[in-house]
């Protein structure tokens, strides 16, 4: 089913022939910045370079490799960048306090934060986590855990944690933070299996955050919106071809992971692209690829609202310029 989905948005992907292309001048310059280190999270974007779709489209794109010293959101504020990738909730926030910044594409159509329990430490529903310890990374990735712990009610203790899972391995929390493109694997390889855990996913309990989306300034929008149309399309097509060539996409991805002295294991990666696609790709074709689908920001910008992270909610075609529902159909 998902192979047929896949080559459907493809085609429709196709069927724009308004963006600029590279024969019909000279190619652009242009610069992305992934919001991490290289990886398969960020394959597609590899993937598009690699196989030319950026000067396909008339971009001369440079890929600037992200992590925890280089921001996005820095390097599009200082116009170090053209275009960034970024989380919906930061984008949010940061337009809100000035920083004019528009989706191009919503990459991610569901939250991949969640919350993960060894069952022998008693917690295996929502309930069950009233009074317990969890370690949760700072910033944006709070949101959700404590909208979800207001929702239920819940009382509980909040415990710094760091990129590593190590803390919750030793049992120095009763929960932990995670991606499940990333820690999930990482806890799995660290011998428990998927029957000794209690996942607890975000978007199962209503509070759906999608993550990673395509951002450039406004500016950028308004002054030449067919180098921002060209980004996302090629951006688009290079997941599509990511997931359907895996091998060839991971030897992309590991290529790029070693260019940046970032250690790689190609089975986690192998495994991070697979849950990409999951969090990408709708089973149904209709639910158009890359697109932000209003009611999730109206959720988003409800809770950042309502924890005091913006004061008011943008009309939503002021902040997302990507992929309308006509394209699909």
């Amino acid at each position: 089913m998902k192979k047929t989905v896949l080559l459907l948005l493809l085609f429709l992907l196709l069927l724009n022939p308004d963006l600029l292309t590279a024969e019909s001048g000279r190619l652009k310059k242009a610069s992305f910045i992934p919001h991490w280190s290289p990886q398969a999270q960020f394959a597609g974007y590899y993937v598009a370079l690699e196989k030319g779709f950026y000067k396909k489209y008339g971009l001369d794109l440079t890929i600037i490799p992200g992590g925890p010293n280089r921001s996005p959101i820095d390097y599009l504020r200082q116009k170090k960048a053209t275009f960034g990738s970024l989380w919906l909730c930061s984008a949010m926030e940061q337009r809100d306090q000035g920083l004019k910044l528009v989706n191009l594409a919503q990459m991610m159509q569901r939250s991949a934060l969640m919350l993960i329990a060894k069952k022998s430490s008693g917690i295996k529903t929502i309930q069950d986590l009233e009074g317990k310890k969890i370690g949760m990374w700072r910033n944006e990735f709070q949101i959700q855990p404590k909208a979800l712990f207001k929702k239920y009610n819940l009382q509980v203790k909040i415990i710094p944690q760091s990129f590593s899972i190590n803390l919750f391995l030793r049992d120095g929390v009763d929960l932990a933070s995670a991606m499940w493109y990333n820690e999930y694997h990482t806890i799995l390889n660290s011998g428990l299996n998927p029957e000794e855990l209690t996942p607890i996913f975000f978007f199962e309990h209503g509070l759906n955050f999608p993550e990673d989306g395509l951002y450039c300034l406004e500016e950028t929008w308004e002054t030449d919106r067919q180098s921002a149309q060209a980004f996302a399309q090629a951006s688009l097509e290079g997941w599509l071809y990511a997931f359907s060539h895996t091998e060839e996409s991971l030897n992309i991805v590991m290529k790029f992971m070693s260019l940046a002295n970032v250690p790689a294991n190609r089975v986690h990666q192998k495994w991070m692209l697979a849950r990409m696609k999951d969090l990408m790709v709708e089973e149904n074709p209709k639910d158009a690829f890359g697109k932000l689908k209003q009611d999730d920001y109206d959720l988003v910008a409800r809770e950042l609202k309502a924890v005091g992270l913006i004061r008011k909610i943008d009309h939503f075609p002021s902040f997302y310029k990507g992929r309308s529902t006509d394209v699909q159909k």
